[in-house]
């Protein structure tokens, strides 16, 4: 017998061993529903109900957020002066008052995503069980992320946003072109870095371990439960879920807005249509909201993975296209040489107010950077649910990598890529991308710099093409997460509510862009109100740092405890072993030959020749 088992008298080993593997599973068993904590216990996601049922809905959910929606649209569009100067006031005072806040917040959240992902937490697993495998491949996971996470973002400012800081650099920047340049790559690479990644993995991660290992609805209030319990249940838990979903729709309209716009001004530009007005705008609107109802009506497995795949394919070809057709090495070198000024600055441009600039400083900051803190934030929950639900089966240190990292390395090198094209022409070129005041136009940048490659009414359209999809990805996206929020979080949320979330994202784009007397003002608007609500969205987000760090703390000191008890019981077994065999052996010697039918040694002859004759 080796001595790491147990025998008890009785019982042979083999049934010993069955038995101590119960126990094993047993331990495993009630170490995992320790970590779940009070409250907990098996899956209490609701099952599909049955589709088209008005009652499939959660009434405290989907019909105060509709009702805050209808009313900012009405309100915007019958009173539309007075909303736009009361939401300039607001948001005036919440970027002057606040901007310290959103600097030192986005600052934490990076810290708390870097933490969590090296840490001793690592290994845990997205999943009900530790062998749960990833529900989607690792290149259709990336795709996705890239997709819903920036999307039409990066084709509006991949080509925009490097020449404006060129031509308006933040104050305190040198005057010659070579740092301007370099400045303006590194000021672009933290607005779309490892910031708004992190700010979509506090969100991501407090999901997906509510949602996949702890058997919760896909919900942001279920992340909270850790600290708030049962009371996530009620008028609290209704309230955070309103205010992701009404972030959500503004946040995915916004997108709609800019892409059309976009579209508009390539149109123009390259003399397919004259003089684009509001009506192509809303045709353009209705054309794309069709495409997206479609998309989302069939699904993440087959519309959203589809399209994503298809948009991960047209972005790197046209990504491609530009390094080859433009200045490649210049591409490559300043996409090494801006990775290294971007982790040189890094922490100093993360906590930097603008205060040593004095009013000029704290201006240009709050229409950038603190403008984009809040803006990641408000799309936080559309982008962090729909992480977590893809999510399924990957372990914490791979979701933080994976959302982290890899989405941020393409979206640098894509920067590089328009942004390095663009700059290079301005300085080394023939210039003509900005305008004589230093002025650059963001809705046609992208179209100027097509122009000056070859094949460029092609590429033009492949761009066009490019905004449309990567819009309907968002849009389907965002409106499966925000159906999910608004049914109580049904994982298969029925088909009708689906259709009316993507066509309100839609309406809420034609609402403002007819409202106001230009699309970008009305956009102006749009982006004004989804960071105000960032505002009280990024304190749910402190709410869910804490739940994950006592979650993931619980889970582990379960382990712990289940290895100290399996440890013990290990150490008795040796021990209870080596009694038993002490016991034997001396039974043995006492007895002689008790095992042949004898009786004991009493000095009769014979048994030693027994024992020997045995032996």
């Amino acid at each position: 017998m080796s001595s790491g088992q147990v025998r008890p008298v009785g019982l042979r080993s083999g049934a010993t061993r069955t038995t101590r593997t119960r126990e094993r599973r047993t331990n495993h068993v009630a170490a995992e529903e320790k970590v779940r904590g009070p409250g907990d216990g098996p899956d209490v996601r609701p099952k599909s109900p049955a589709r088209g049922r008005l009652s499939t809905v959660s009434p405290g959910v989907f019909y105060p957020a509709a009702a805050i929606i209808i009313a900012f649209v009405l309100y915007a569009t019958i009173f539309r002066d007075q909303a736009k100067g009361h939401v300039d006031t607001i948001q005036s005072e919440v970027v002057g008052g606040l901007g310290w806040y959103y600097t030192v917040i986005v600052s934490l959240f990076v810290i708390f995503a870097i933490w969590v992902g090296v840490g001793r937490y690592g290994d845990i697993r997205l999943g009900r069980h530790d062998d749960t495998k990833p529900e989607f491949g690792l290149g259709s996971w990336l795709a996705m992320l890239f997709a819903a996470g920036m999307g039409i973002g990066l084709v509006f400012w991949g080509v925009a946003e490097p020449l404006m800081h060129y031509a308006s650099p933040r104050p305190g920047t040198g005057e010659s072109e070579a740092t301007r340049s370099e400045s303006a790559m590194v000021q672009t690479f933290l607005h779309w870095g490892i910031h708004p990644w992190a700010i979509y993995v506090v969100v991501g991660l407090a999901v997906a371990y509510a949602v996949h290992r702890k058997g919760r609805p896909v919900s942001i209030r279920w992340a909270l439960e850790p600290i708030f319990g049962d009371r996530i249940k009620g008028a609290w838990g209704h309230a955070i879920d309103v205010i992701a979903i009404v972030g959500t729709v503004f946040g995915v309209a916004t997108s709609l807005g800019l892409g059309v716009l976009q579209i508009s001004a390539g149109l123009d530009f390259k003399g397919w249509v004259n003089d684009p007005g509001k009506g192509l705008l809303v045709a353009l609107i209705i054309g794309i909201t069709l495409l997206a109802i479609v998309s989302v009506v069939t699904g993440v497995a087959r519309g959203i993975k589809w399209l994503s795949n298809i948009n991960m394919t047209l972005a790197l070809g046209l990504m491609l296209f530009v390094l080859i057709a433009g200045p490649t090495l210049f591409i490559l070198n300043g996409f090494v040489q801006d990775i290294g000024g971007y982790l040189q600055n890094i922490l100093q441009l993360s906590f930097d107010t603008g205060a040593s600039a004095g009013d000029a400083g704290a201006e240009w900051l709050s229409g950038w950077t603190v403008f984009y803190w809040g803006w990641w934030i408000s799309w936080a929950p559309f982008v962090g649910i729909f992480i977590a639900r893809i999510s399924r089966g990957r372990t914490v240190r791979e979701f933080v990598c994976g959302v982290l990292l890899v989405p941020t390395l393409l979206t640098f090198f894509w920067f590089s890529v328009f942004g390095g094209s663009a700059l290079h022409r301005e300085i080394f070129g023939a210039g003509g991308l900005g305008t004589d005041n230093n002025t650059v136009s963001r809705d046609s940048a992208l179209f100027q710099l097509l122009d000056t490659l070859p094949g460029g009414a092609l590429v033009a359209g492949v761009a066009m093409l490019l905004i449309v999809l990567f819009f309907v990805t968002s849009s389907d996206s965002g409106s499966y997460v925000v159906d999910m929020l608004g049914s109580g979080g049904d994982p298969d949320p029925p088909r009708w509510s689906r259709i009316f979330w993507a066509a309100a994202e839609g309406a809420v784009a034609i609402a403002l862009l007819v409202a106001s007397g230009t699309g970008t003002a009305a956009l102006d608007t749009l982006q004004t109100t989804a960071i105000l609500i960032a505002l009280p969205f990024s304190i749910v987000m402190i709410g869910m740092c804490a739940a994950t760090i006592k979650s993931f703390h619980a889970e582990r000191q379960a382990y712990l405890a289940a290895k100290r008890k399996e440890q013990q019981e290990r150490l008795i077994g040796h021990a209870v072993a080596a009694i038993e065999e002490g016991l034997e052996n001396g039974s043995l010697s006492q007895n002689g030959g008790s095992d042949n039918g004898e009786g004991p040694d009493d000095g009769r002859r014979g048994t030693g020749g027994d024992l020997t004759k045995k032996r």
